[in-house]
């Protein structure tokens, strides 16, 4: 076959594919057996591998394709991508009408169309000539996510517009909403559980997590819908007058568009939509958390135009957050990467808007006592944002006994150490800096650039390091050998030799900085300099009451607390034992305790680059000399020292009137005056 009856053959299987896909994912209307569909798509892989140059960007072959991306390019969105304000009862649609006819001067009833409120993900794909160029997340409204290559696996989003001739736009920016069909969700799920890899959580974070994988080919396999519902810039004759024309004109040109938009002719048959499909809601197979309510007159639209980021013409009507009562069986407690302590709700099994849940959020002690929730307890559940369960509080008038009062535990449930819990704090936390639960934000903390710095020990290398039982607390990073490390997953011999001189090299670091990168609650890198420098050694520091720790400047009763409740815990002292047996300088110069340092009482704060000197060597020198650093500018601010691009701290303490100072203003404060 000559090269014309190649590019002919491959024209008429685009075509039939084109129609297939079209007829099934826009318009559920399937003509042709997937056999026969794969079959055809064969044939044109074949044809476009055999013969390259009949192959075209928008075949369908191309829907995926292309080496995994490192990171997403910004998608600049010609017109912004607005928010909606909310309305959650009838009063407020009614309001909402109010105020559009009272904007517009109209006397009568407004037409508006109302479409379901897809729960998904906001984007913009950019047609020019026809042809899909590009495609980006709503971001901020202004600027999102360039995220082409995965919004080309979509089934329901054409490669061509549809339209010929004059009824084509020169360009066109579609705006609409990527999602998770139910029956998709569920299929995706039986197929990880049947591979033994972790289900998701529901169909929303699916489409959302699947739309920003960095392989197009991941993106396929969760097999996302979309539906579209506006536009942002076009360039076309005969533009639509009203929004339902509007989605018509979309769907002749390829587009899925909600079927069960309606237009109506006034506010009244607004709130008779949103009752309606507040009931019918679980008849989808997708996820719907509302109704939008638009200004069908585009015209009109434009008049009311914007006040902020929300369109003066539509609003969103959000369902109530779907209930049941089922009995609270038990409280578990499970224990967060920070070492936070999470209870959680173990309930009799109830369904509640088409889904089963057995388990829901409790929040934290304060929540449980403040809402007087007991085990035992028949209970009220919601769906928050239709995601999320959450126990609201009990049916008191079905408690037919004296229930316990629940209390947190008072050990980590998973390693048994004490448990802090400050008094008016909302959360508590685990002391144990090797409790398994924690282990791996403890040593990505432990290894980062304002504790140990440890180049080279990230999140994936930590991660990798606790799952393999080669790290069961910070010590152990002091023991690990070559061999070792080469033996893990993507690490060569090069690059494990160059983390061993990372570890080595943090040896040196001081006490100062493992007291930061050891994690005690409440001592970040200001307060351990402070620590550091009263005590001089971790064995010093250890063996405080906290009377003794309490004569430090700027140490309250919690940090005092804090601390001895972290050196009281075996499991603590025996890592720092072996730390200093690993030969990490646990020691610092002490700081005589002057009751006039140079800049005792002053605060500063640091922004920009200094020529020579790194933040933290800057901030280590004005604690010494008695002041405090802090992160933010206020009346309170004695200086700022500003280096090379300062930014918005620097603005603020000119308009404050603080004295600013440079690298070589701050050592001629810190050399004291001179005699």
């Amino acid at each position: 076959m000559a090269l014309k009856g190649h590019a002919k053959r491959a024209s008429e299987l685009r075509a039939q594919l084109d129609e297939a896909n079209y007829r099934y994912h826009v318009l559920d209307d399937s003509q042709i057996s997937d056999a026969d569909y794969d079959v055809l798509l064969r044939e044109l892989l074949d044809l476009e591998e055999a013969h390259p140059e009949v192959r075209k960007p928008d075949s369908p072959t191309q829907r995926v394709g292309g080496a995994p991306v490192g990171g997403f390019p910004p998608y600049a969105h010609r017109r912004p991508m607005l928010s909606l304000g909310n309305a959650f009862d009838e009063n407020e649609l009614v309001a909402f009408d109010a105020r559009v006819r009272k904007l517009g001067g109209i006397e009568g009833d407004v037409a508006y169309t109302c479409e379901l409120k897809i729960d998904g993900l906001a984007m913009s794909l950019r047609y020019d000539g026809g042809t899909l160029t590009a495609g980006g997340t709503r971001g901020d409204g202004t600027t999102g996510e360039e995220v082409t290559a995965n919004l080309r696996t979509i089934r329901s989003i054409p490669l061509t517009l549809r339209a010929k001739g004059a009824a084509a736009p020169r360009h066109i920016d579609v705006r609409g909403e990527a999602y998770m069909r139910r029956s998709d969700f569920a299929r995706l799920n039986e197929d990880r559980a049947a591979r033994d890899l972790p289900t998701f959580a529901n169909p929303r974070n699916t489409a959302a997590g699947g739309i920003r994988q960095l392989d197009p080919k991941a993106t396929a396999e969760r097999k996302l819908s979309f539906y579209a519902y506006a536009v942002g810039e076009i360039d076309a004759d005969a533009l639509p007058r009203t929004q339902h024309e509007l989605l018509e004109y979309l769907h002749k040109l390829g587009f899925r568009v909600n079927e069960h938009a309606r237009p109506v002719s006034s506010i009244r048959d607004v709130v008779a939509f949103v009752q309606e499909w507040e009931q019918k809601r679980e008849m989808l197979d997708y996820e719907i958390d509302g109704v939008v309510v638009k200004v069908d007159d585009l015209a009109l639209q434009a008049k009311l135009g914007t006040a902020g980021k929300d369109p003066r013409w539509a609003i969103a009507f959000k369902f109530r957050a779907r209930e049941a009562q089922t009995k609270l069986l038990d409280i578990t407690v499970s224990v967060g990467r920070t070492g936070v302590l999470n209870p959680n709700a173990v309930l009799e099994p109830v369904q509640i808007g088409g889904t089963i849940v057995s388990n829901a959020t409790l929040h934290n002690q304060d929540y449980i006592r403040n809402n007087d929730i007991r085990i035992g307890d028949v209970v009220t559940v919601i769906r928050a944002g239709d995601v999320i369960p959450r126990v609201v509080g009990p049916v008191l008038e079905l408690r037919k006994k004296k229930l316990p009062v629940y209390t947190l535990p008072t050990r980590c449930p998973v390693c048994g150490a004490d448990v802090d819990h400050p008094e008016g704090e909302p959360m508590a936390r685990c002391t144990n800096a090797s409790c398994p639960a924690q282990l791996v934000e403890r040593l990505r903390h432990f290894a980062s650039r304002g504790a140990m710095d440890i180049e080279g020990i990230g999140d994936q290398l930590a991660a990798t390091l606790v799952e393999s039982a080669l790290v069961n607390d910070v010590s152990d990073v002091y023991h690990l050998s070559l061999e070792q490390l080469r033996a893990l997953p993507r690490m060569a011999e090069k690059s494990a030799s160059n983390v061993l001189a990372a570890i080595e090299r943090s040896k040196s670091r001081g006490l100062a900085r493992l007291l930061s990168g050891l994690g005690i609650r409440f001592v970040g890198w200001q307060n351990a300099g402070i620590l550091a420098g009263d005590f001089g050694s971790i064995d010093a520091l250890a063996a405080a009451s906290e009377e003794e720790l309490l004569r430090s400047e700027g140490i309250g009763p919690e940090i005092a607390r804090s601390v001895v409740l972290f050196f009281e815990q075996a499991p603590n002292r025996a890592m720092i034992e072996r730390l200093k047996r690993a030969g990490v300088d646990t020691t610092a110069p002490l700081r005589e305790r002057a009751p006039a340092g140079v800049l005792a009482g002053k605060t500063l704060v640091l922004t920009g680059t200094l020529p020579n000197l790194t933040r933290d060597q800057a901030a280590d020198l004005i604690v010494a000399a008695g002041g405090k650093v802090t992160s933010s500018v206020s009346k309170k601010t004695d200086y700022v020292v500003a280096g090379d691009e300062a930014g918005s701290k620097l603005a603020k303490a000119e308009q404050l009137g603080i004295p600013i100072l440079d690298e070589a203003a701050l050592n001629e404060l810190l050399e004291g005056p001179r005699p």
